[in-house]
C-alpha cells in the first residue's frame, strides 16, 4: 500500500504527471456520463469502445497548454482553470440535455441568457442524486493538495516535453477520428446529429466543431447584401408556374397529411417476391382513381439524404452540394415554408411525428424555424416496449398507431408529416414482425432484408389509412406519400439488379439514374387521379401542395414548380448536376456528358447529334442556375431580406413553436377554444378514437385497450 502510495506522490508531484491524472480523473466521470446521463445510440462493440476513449485525447491537449507556460504557480493556477472548466462545461451538457435531448452549441453558450431561460424558473429541478458523482474530484483534489500529497513541481518544463504531451494527444485523437470515421463514413460532411459527433469524438470536438461550422456559415451571411436577391426574384419569376385551374384549390382547408417513406423505391411498387405482393396496400393506392400518381419522379437529395428532402418539401429549395443543410443552416436559417405558410393563409396548425430523438438532423430546432407548432419525437412515445426500437426510431406500426393519440387533439385543419423509419438500412426486422412474407434469394443479406422492412411498411400504412377511414379524417384529408431517396446503393446492384430484372453485368449510368425514381402520390376522395407521367422530382412537392391547397406561390421563392401545371418543365436536376428530360437522360463524368435515350436507355452519340448537343448545353445550364440559386438564398440566409406580402417570417423563440409541454398545449387550446374547437377528438363528443386503431404489431400482444379518461393520459405522458 504504501508502494503505491509513493508512485502515485511520484507521479503527481511532476507536472505531466498531474497532467495525466487530471486526465485521468475527467475520462473517469465523462464516461459515467456517458452511460448514466446520455442517450447516444450505441450500436456495436466498436462504437462502445470509441465512446470510451474520446475524452482522452482532447483533454490531454487542453491541459498541456500550461505546460508552455514557465512560472510555475501561473501554470499551475491555468491548469486547474482548465480542468475547472471542463467539469463545468461537462455537467453543463449534463443540465442541458435532460431539458432538451441534445448538447451545447457554441451559439447556445453564447446565448446563455437564453439557454438558462429555456431551463425554467430553476435549474435544481434538473439535478439529481448521482450528480455528487461529478463534483467528488474537485473535492479529491482540494484534500490531496491540503494535506500536501501534491505539491507544485517548481522544476522548469522543457519545451520539447510540452510539444512531445501535445503531440500524444494530436496522435491519440488521430487514431479516434480514423477509427471514427471507419465505423461511420462521413462523420463530419454529413452531420447527422449533435450525438454522433459526441459519442465519435466527445464534447469538446464537438464544440469545436461547430464553433468552426457556424463561423463558416456565419462568413456567408456576412458577405450577402439585399440586392443578391434580384437575381434570385428575377429567377423565380421567370420559372413560375401558374396553377391548373382544374386543380387549383381542390383541397382547399383539407387536413394535409405527408407520408415520408424511408427509402422507398419506385420499383417496390406493383412488385412480387415469390409470388407475394412486395406492397399490396401501396399498389392499390397508386391505381386508385382518387390518387394522383407519378411514375416519372425522382428523389433529389445530396449528403443530407431524408434531411434533404425534408428541406425540399417543406421549403422548395435543395439540400446544400456539400455538407448537410438541416445541422448547417436550418437552425439559423430564415424560411418561406410550408408549415407557415399554411398557418397564415389558411389557419393550418401543423405537427411531425417521428420515433427518432428530436436533436437527429437538428430536427428539433429545424422545424421550429420552418413553423412547426408541434413536434413528437421518440420521447412522447412509449420506449419502454420491448423490442419497440430500432438504429433510427421506433418501428412503424408502433409510432404511426401511438401517434393518434396527438393527432385526433389537433385543430384542424392541420398539417402534418409522419417519418417512418423501419425501411432504413440495415433493414432488420425479427420473425415475429413478418407476416409469411419471404425475402428473395440472395447472397447479399441486406438486399433481400430491403423488401420484408418495405412489405412492413406498407402494412403499416394499411393500418393507419384504416384508422383515418374508421375515425372520420379520410374524409377531410389530401394525404401525400413520397419516397425519400434510393434504400439500394449502387455498390449493391450487383445482387439487386437479378431481383429486379436487369443484367448487373451491363449495368449502367442510365440504369442507375433509372434507380433513382421514387413514389409520389396524392391521395382524395374526389381528386379524380390517374398514372400520370409528367417529369419532376422532389424540388416541385411544395409548389404542388400548395396548388391543390388553394395558395398561389408566385411571390414565394421556390426553385421548383407545380407538376399538375401546364406550364411545369419537365426538366430534373439532381444534386450532382446530372439531370433528366422528359426524353434523356444526361450523366455526366471525366468525357463529358453521357446521354442516354429514356425510350431505349441506349446511350446517344452526340457527334452524330449537334443539335442534341446544344440542347443538352442549355438544359445544363439551366440545371446549374437552378441549383446555384437555390445554394445562394440557403448559404447566405437571403430569405431575411425579402418577406412576400402578406407573410411574416417565422419567430421560432414564440410559444407557438415551444416543444416543451405540448400535451399541456393541447388541452390548453382544446379547453379555450370550448364549443369552437375542431379537433377530432372535440368533434367525437369530447371521446378519444384511439380504440379505432388496430394493429398486429406484436409488441402490443393484441392489447388496444381503448382510452377512457383521455385527459389523464395525457398529464401522464407529459410526466413521461
Amino acid at each position: 500500500m504504501n508502494n503505491i502510495k509513493l508512485k502515485f506522490k511520484s507521479l503527481v508531484n511532476q507536472r505531466v504527471g498531474f497532467i495525466c491524472f487530471l486526465v485521468f480523473l475527467l475520462w473517469i466521470k465523462t464516461v459515467i456520463a456517458y452511460y448514466v446521463d446520455f442517450s447516444l445510440g450505441l450500436n456495436d462493440p466498436l462504437q462502445h469502445l470509441i465512446m470510451i476513449i474520446n475524452p482522452i485525447a482532447t483533454s490531454l491537449i487542453l491541459l498541456s497548454i500550461p505546460l508552455y507556460i514557465k512560472r510555475t504557480k501561473i501554470s499551475y493556477i491555468i491548469m486547474g482553470l482548465i480542468y475547472l472548466i471542463e467539469s463545468i462545461f461537462l455537467y453543463a451538457n449534463i443540465l442541458y440535455y435532460r431539458e432538451f435531448s441534445d448538447f451545447l452549441t457554441s451559439s447556445v453558450i453564447l446565448g446563455v441568457g437564453k439557454v438558462s431561460k429555456g431551463l425554467g424558473s430553476s435549474t435544481f429541478s434538473l439535478m439529481q442524486i448521482h450528480d455528487f458523482i461529478y463534483f467528488v474530484d474537485l473535492v479529491i483534489l482540494i484534500l490531496l493538495f491540503s494535506f500536501k500529497l501534491i505539491k507544485l513541481d517548481t522544476k522548469p518544463i522543457r519545451k520539447l516535453t510540452a510539444i512531445a504531451t501535445t503531440s500524444v494527444g494530436v496522435l491519440i485523437f488521430s487514431v479516434n477520428l480514423m477509427i471514427a470515421e471507419g465505423n461511420r463514413p462521413q462523420l463530419l460532411s454529413r452531420t447527422f446529429d449533435h450525438a454522433y459527433v459526441v459519442k465519435y469524438l466527445g464534447f469538446n470536438s464537438f464544440l469545436g466543431y461547430d464553433a468552426i461550422k457556424s463561423t463558416m456559415t456565419d462568413q456567408a451571411r456576412s458577405t450577402a447584401v439585399g440586392t443578391d436577391m434580384d437575381d434570385v426574384l428575377n429567377y423565380v419569376d421567370t420559372n413560375y408556374a401558374a396553377p391548373n385551374p382544374k386543380y387549383f384549390g381542390k383541397a382547399n382547408r383539407k387536413n394535409i397529411i405527408i407520408i415520408h417513406l424511408e427509402s422507398f423505391q419506385q420499383f417496390l411498387l406493383g412488385m412480387k417476391i415469390n409470388d407475394q405482393e412486395v406492397t399490396p396496400f401501396l399498389n392499390s393506392l397508386y391505381s386508385d382513381n382518387n390518387t394522383i400518381s407519378f411514375d416519372n419522379f425522382y428523389h433529389e437529395v445530396g449528403l443530407g439524404r431524408t434531411s434533404d428532402a425534408e428541406t425540399m418539401l417543406e421549403s422548395g429549395l435543395f439540400g446544400l452540394g456539400s455538407g448537410t443543410f438541416f445541422p448547417t443552416n436550418g437552425p439559423s436559417n430564415t424560411f418561406q415554408s410550408a408549415p407557415a405558410i399554411l398557418a397564415q393563409k389558411k389557419g393550418y396548425t401543423s405537427a411531425v411525428f417521428h420515433g427518432n430523438v428530436g436533436s437527429f438532423w437538428s430536427r428539433n430546432e429545424v422545424y421550429k424555424n420552418m413553423g412547426y407548432n408541434y413536434f413528437f419525437d421518440q420521447s412522447y412515445y412509449d420506449n419502454s416496449i420491448e423490442n419497440a426500437n430500432m438504429r433510427y426510431g421506433m418501428k412503424d406500426k408502433l409510432m404511426l398507431s401511438e401517434s393518434v393519440k396527438y393527432l385526433e387533439q389537433l385543430q384542424q385543419p392541420f398539417y402534418t408529416k409522419f417519418i417512418t423509419v423501419t425501411n432504413h438500412y440495415p433493414y432488420s426486422l425479427s420473425e415475429d414482425d413478418n407476416d409469411g412474407f419471404t425475402a428473395p434469394d440472395t447472397t447479399d443479406h441486406s438486399v433481400g432484408s430491403y423488401f420484408v422492412t418495405a412489405h412492413y411498411l406498407d402494412n403499416s400504412l394499411k393500418e393507419f389509412f384504416d384508422y383515418l377511414k374508421d375515425s372520420g379524417l379520410y374524409d377531410n384529408s389530401m394525404i401525400v406519400l413520397y419516397g425519400d431517396h434510393y434504400g439500394i446503393s449502387e455498390d449493391r446492384v450487383k445482387a439487386l439488379a437479378p431481383i429486379i430484372g436487369l443484367d448487373p453485368n451491363t449495368f449502367n449510368s442510365y440504369n442507375n439514374s433509372q434507380l433513382q425514381k421514387v413514389p409520389f402520390m396524392i391521395h382524395m376522395n374526389g381528386l379524380k387521379g390517374g398514372i400520370n407521367h409528367t417529369y419532376g422530382g422532389e424540388i416541385d412537392v411544395l409548389p404542388t401542395i400548395l396548388h391543390l391547397a388553394g395558395v398561389n406561390t408566385k411571390n414565394y421563392v421556390q426553385v421548383g414548380s407545380d407538376l399538375l401545371s401546364q406550364q411545369h418543365k419537365g426538366l430534373v436536376a439532381f444534386r450532382d448536376k446530372n439531370f433528366v428530360t422528359t426524353k434523356y437522360t444526361v450523366v455526366n463524368n471525366s468525357k463529358g456528358p453521357q446521354v442516354y435515350s429514356n425510350e431505349t436507355g441506349e446511350l446517344i452519340d452526340l457527334q452524330d447529334n449537334p443539335d442534341l448537343e446544344d440542347k443538352v448545353t442549355n438544359w445544363q445550364q439551366e440545371v446549374n442556375t437552378k441549383l446555384k440559386i437555390s445554394d445562394a438564398v440557403n448559404n447566405k440566409d437571403l430569405l431575411r431580406f425579402y418577406t412576400p406580402n402578406g407573410f411574416t417570417p417565422v419567430n421560432p423563440t414564440d410559444e407557438s413553436y415551444n416543444y416543451l409541454n405540448q400535451i399541456q398545449r393541447l388541452i390548453k387550446t382544446r379547453n379555450s377554444l370550448g364549443a369552437g374547437s375542431t379537433s377530432l377528438y372535440s368533434k367525437n363528443d369530447n371521446k378519444s378514437t384511439t380504440h379505432l386503431y388496430n394493429t398486429d404489431a406484436p409488441e402490443l400482444n393484441g392489447d388496444r385497450t381503448p382510452i377512457d379518461d383521455w385527459s389523464y393520459v395525457l398529464k401522464n405522458d407529459a410526466n413521461n
